[in-house]
């Protein structure tokens, strides 16, 4: 259903898209100015990694500090048994990215604190053990941590009480038995650039005798592994800036430029046709084999290749835009269903409904070309007397009014009753569809192998909406001869739709522009009046000839008698 939905899941996608974008420039991910981060951070690829993993792969860096390095930074030299022991083992990495949060956290911790980090904001892991407690115990009074600050450049940044998550246990494999576990989040404002160096210093305090009080750092230096920056060339379409302000339908002629192409040499040669048809119906046997194949294109590539089949939900479509707001945009979306609608504008002006048809429906086609089948293995074809053929063409504008009726109410009940065109069924959806709209269609094919084109003469709405206007074509090129009226009916009896009155006169709301009326009445084989020219001409030329025969022969007998 959503395939045959041409438009709608053209917008469905567009509308996720500029979506997906603005969420992206919201998380810094990508800028509104050119588009793309010099350098972004990867936050979205993830595998699972136990401790050991990140600790090798560089996501979390370890700094440990001895008693004796905290007495070599204040000059205490003081030799003892605790020297080698552990004053604090610190770990500390970002965990902005689900590489490291995720398996850190668990993916609904992780997910959870992700949902309600502000734009822009960053999260540093930081666990410790050992004697020294880098919280400390002050920042519950005065909102700082005195322990532990992280530096960037020359920017420092006093972690606080407000950016603080303390963490009570760790769901990685691995993972050691720490005293604290904490989360700092930075928030944007701070300027804090996660794919740049930094580093995390534990300050430790010591009195020292005659001296006062002293203050060292230790320093754990922290680099984001390679892997976690996306460099501008790295990200999908980095070449191209995002410009979300750019319509879609100017998207969508530029990606089908090729169908856009095909199409319009399409309708360019079937207009040279129809302008020199009078050159064209005079080779016959070239004029039915290029229908066909015409009809083969038509049938394959404008419909089951690239589903540009128009409908009549086109034209409710376009009525209910007139009666509320038009939109050019709208129509513009798709493509080739705009280019075919303003070749049938065109059309209807100058040639009538037939154009149409007779050569760009691919449903159309596929009946014709399913009845020149059952002609050729020889199935019996049936045709209605005249009288009761023209009064079943109403039917199909009945079909029309009342679906125009039922379209300036509910859109799901007029949607539902343009289900009488098996368009959808047979070409967007190649019959992949419940079985009922499938055995309807099926049914309607059928038909047409025995009566040509039976859902065109009698069912079709859209070519009622069509046939409407045909009457004020500008251009009048079917010829008729002055015995088309009473004394012949051969064009009457092959014309297809039997759209040629038992008077002679072609009508333009049934026609479909096939020429095969065109192509018989040049035929001086076939056409009566075209054949008594042409044995009226014979007649001439012979006796013209056998004049001059007895004119020659009698010439020489007078000269030799005289």
């Amino acid at each position: 259903m959503v395939t045959g939905a041409t438009i709608t899941s053209l917008v469905f996608s567009d509308s996720i898209m500029r979506a997906a974008r603005q969420v992206a420039r919201a998380r810094g991910i990508v800028t509104a100015d050119d588009g793309r981060r010099d350098r972004n951070l990867d936050m979205e690829t993830f595998s699972d990694a136990d401790w050991a993993a990140l600790l090798g792969g560089g996501f979390l860096r370890r700094l440990r500090i001895t008693n004796a390095d905290v007495d070599a930074a204040f000059s205490i030299n003081d030799p003892g048994e605790d020297d080698n022991k552990t004053f604090i083992e610190l770990i500390a990495g970002l965990a902005t990215p689900a590489a490291i949060g995720q398996n850190l956290l668990g993916f609904a911790a992780y997910n959870e604190l992700m949902a309600n980090l502000r734009r822009g904001a960053q999260v540093i892991f930081v666990a410790g053990r050992g004697f020294y407690s880098f919280r400390g115990y002050n920042f519950r009074r005065t909102g700082t941590f005195e322990r532990l600050q992280l530096v960037q450049g020359r920017e420092t940044i006093r972690l606080t009480k407000a950016m603080h998550r303390p963490i009570k246990n760790l769901t990685i494999a691995g993972a050691p038995d720490f005293r604290e576990i904490s989360l700092f989040i930075l928030p944007p404002e701070l300027g804090f650039d996660p794919v740049k160096p930094w580093r995390l210093e534990v300050l430790v305090e010591r009195d020292i005798p005659e001296k006062g009080t002293r203050f060292a750092s230790f320093p754990l230096n922290y680099t984001l592994p390679s892997r976690f920056i996306l460099e501008r060339e790295a990200l999908p379409g980095a070449d191209q800036p995002i410009d979300v302000d750019r319509p879609l339908w100017e998207i969508r002629w530029q990606e089908t430029w090729i169908h856009v192409v095909i199409t319009g040499l399409a309708i360019l040669i079937l207009s040279g046709l129809l302008v020199f048809q009078d050159w064209a119906v005079k080779r016959r046997p070239w004029i039915d084999w290029f229908r066909i194949g015409f009809l083969t294109f038509t049938l394959v590539y404008v419909g089951w290749m690239v589903a540009a089949q128009l409908s009549v939900i086109n034209v409710l479509t376009f009525v209910s835009s007139l009666l509320t707001e038009f939109h050019w945009d709208f129509f513009l979306l798709e493509p080739l269903i705009f280019i075919l609608w303003g070749f049938v504008a065109l059309a209807l002006l100058f040639w009538g409904r037939g154009v149409f048809c007779g050569w760009l429906c691919p449903f159309g086609a596929l009946q014709e070309l399913i009845n020149r089948v059952a002609v050729k293995v020889r199935m019996r074809q049936f045709s209605l007397p005249f009288s009761i053929n023209e009064r079943l063409w109403p039917v199909k504008y009945m079909i029309f009014i009342g679906l125009l009726a039922l379209s300036l109410g509910p859109a799901e009940t007029a949607e539902k009753m343009t289900e009488v065109e098996p368009f959808k069924t047979v070409i967007a959806l190649r019959f992949v569809r419940d079985w009922p709209f499938v055995v309807y269609a099926l049914l309607i094919l059928a038909a047409a192998a025995f009566v040509n084109r039976v859902f065109c003469r009698y069912l079709c709405p859209l070519g009622a909406a069509l046939a409407i206007p045909a009457k004020n074509h500008m251009f009048d090129w079917l010829k008729r001869h002055r015995q088309c009226d009473t004394e012949c009916q051969v064009c009457a009896n092959i014309c297809p739709v039997q759209a040629i009155h038992p008077d002679g006169h072609i009508d333009v709301h049934e026609c479909i522009y096939c020429l095969e009326c065109q192509s018989l009445y040049y035929d001086d084989h076939q056409c009566p009046p075209m054949a008594d020219a042409r044995q009226r001409r014979e007649r001439r030329a012979a006796l013209a000839a056998g004049e001059t025969v007895q004119m020659g022969d009698a010439g020489p007998a007078s000269g030799e008698g005289s």
